[in-house]
């Protein structure tokens, strides 16, 4: 089995525990009106990469060398997929970006309504801050590493971090002219959320405070690698891989980095961030960074 295979049956493996672990995360008993859960859970259970919680699960694992750390990190895994989803249906709104289609299926506000989807985005994002105590309550995560993640992501998430991303988004989408401006963008909107899985996963493996800045720092450059490749695909991807239609930021006419500094140094970027990337991980000095270094490779080779 190749690197790449290997890696991809890694980040699988990864994803059936988290969908398993999701399917549990919103208690059956809670008196929640029935048409509220049925649209979380729509788009909860509406498949994806799973990428961020498998950070979370892999950095665990990597900084204390011991497989039961993705396990005691499932809570905070299943955490930042509930902000992910949430944040997906929000940006797939009318005011927003206006989507029809996500992961191949109808966007969220599509099935049940606009003030359903903004409401069932509210749920998720207030039921990963419920989730992340049960790290603690469940054993394996000390309080005060639960309080520091909480923090984190509030951080990460909010005005600062994911929401500040796409609120800059929005207000520049025609008067973007620099790298700079849009590397803002991408930062915060897709790194944060990326940085916060990995160095929360690095908290409950028990990282020093120089491996959760380097594991800031690998988060970061994936995560801007991540959005840059994402801007390419949307030009040169095949749209049934994709679930969504492709040359969607052309026909909103919003700037990319291949419409800023073509395609060909948009390759060269992510190359270049995934190669800083990796190179923070081995300064880290990790009990076991090696999935950490092949999800950074295999990154840069997605079609999808």
């Amino acid at each position: 089995m190749n690197e790449k295979v290997a890696i991809k049956a890694y980040l699988s493996q990864c994803a059936e525990l988290i969908e398993a672990s999701l399917r549990k995360s919103l208690p059956g008993e809670w008196d929640v009106p029935a048409r509220l859960r049925e649209a979380m859970l729509y788009s909860l259970e509406a498949g994806g990469k799973r990428l961020r919680p498998a950070l979370v699960l892999t950095a665990a694992e990597a900084v204390s060398g011991e497989a039961n750390s993705s396990t005691t990190a499932l809570p905070v895994a299943c955490a930042v997929e509930f902000i992910h989803t949430y944040s997906l249906v929000h940006d797939d709104l009318p005011a927003m970006d206006n989507d029809d289609y996500r992961r191949g299926k109808l966007t969220n506000h599509k099935v049940f309504g606009e003030a359903m989807a903004i409401l069932a985005g509210d749920a998720l994002l207030t039921h990963a801050f419920h989730l992340i105590p049960q790290a603690a309550r469940e054993g394996g995560v000390s309080a005060e590493t639960a309080l520091a993640i909480v923090e984190d992501l509030a951080k990460l998430a909010g005005a600062p971090g994911m929401v500040g991303g796409q609120v800059a988004d929005m207000l520049g989408e025609q008067g973007i002219t620099s790298i700079g401006e849009l590397e803002y963008i991408h930062l915060h909107k897709t790194s944060d959320l990326i940085a916060f899985s990995v160095t929360a996963g690095g908290r409950i493996g028990g990282a020093t405070q120089k491996q959760l800045d380097l594991l800031a720092l690998y988060g970061r450059n994936i995560g801007l690698a991540f959005q840059i490749q994402d801007d390419i695909l949307d030009l040169i991807g095949d749209e049934q891989k994709l679930g969504k239609k492709t040359n969607s930021d052309v026909a909103q006419n919003k700037v990319t980095y291949p419409f800023l500094i073509g395609i060909e140094e948009s390759k060269a970027q992510v190359e270049r961030l995934t190669q800083e990337a990796k190179s923070a991980i081995l300064e880290a000095e990790l009990s076991s960074p090696d999935r950490l270094l092949e999800i950074a490779d295999y990154l840069v080779g997605r079609d999808h």
